[in-house]
């Protein structure tokens, strides 16, 4: 577990505690139609979603256990079709390193680059062991990646990216997200700590999806 010492943020007080680890951290098999509440999953007061049913991520790029589960949560993504919708958001902590980790992902959204550089800054931060220190390194990872200089600048000075950003911090904490990676389910179910396929994480979002 990676505990995040206590902050000030610039836009809305920071998570108290926050861990990165593994949310999904001891295997065991499950059946279909088994799933309880506290066991499986804990409703939350967490966050009105504009549209349902939803799958949101909370992560950070900064996150190592974050970066390991990539692969399962695309895994679960592509398993569940279109028939729930997939966000992210990003978690700062009041830590300067993940809150740039924010802009980046932030722009990747503005700029219409995610699929494109998602798995890269994760692959910057954890095999070349380069985290973003200023927002002129986030600026020439895009510039690096194609995108224009006028327009990383206009993003990064935007009303909107402020806005976002704070939308961001608001959105974990209303959630009350401990740890990330988190999985959170209709903006409402929080899905438990135990290991799963993305066979079965599938099966228990499609489950909590369906929920009233």
């Amino acid at each position: 577990m990676f505990n995040v010492a206590k902050s000030v943020s610039n836009f809305v007080r920071p998570l108290a505690v926050l861990t990165c680890g593994l949310v999904l951290s001891a295997s065991f098999a499950l059946q279909a139609a088994t799933f309880e509440e506290g066991k499986d999953y804990d409703i939350v007061k967490g966050i009105t979603e504009a549209e349902q049913p939803v799958l949101r991520e909370f992560f950070s790029y900064n996150c190592p256990h974050c970066f390991r589960q990539e692969p399962i949560v695309a895994a679960t993504v592509k398993l569940l079709g279109k028939g729930v919708k997939f966000e992210r958001t990003p978690v700062g902590a009041g830590r300067p390193a993940w809150e740039l980790s924010q802009l980046a992902y932030y722009l990747a959204q503005k700029l219409k680059m995610t699929t494109q550089v998602h798995e890269a800054i994760f692959k910057q931060i954890h095999e070349k062991g380069e985290q973003f220190t200023t927002p002129d390194q986030v600026k020439a990872f895009f510039l690096a990646q194609g995108a224009q200089a006028k327009d990383i600048d206009a993003a990064m000075a935007s009303v909107d990216a402020k806005f976002t950003l704070m939308n961001y911090n608001s959105q974990a904490e209303l959630a009350g997200i401990k740890g990330v990676p988190s999985l959170l389910v209709n903006g409402r179910y929080m899905l438990k700590g135990t290991s799963r396929s993305p066979e079965e994480l599938a099966e228990l979002v499609k489950f909590l999806a369906a929920k009233k």
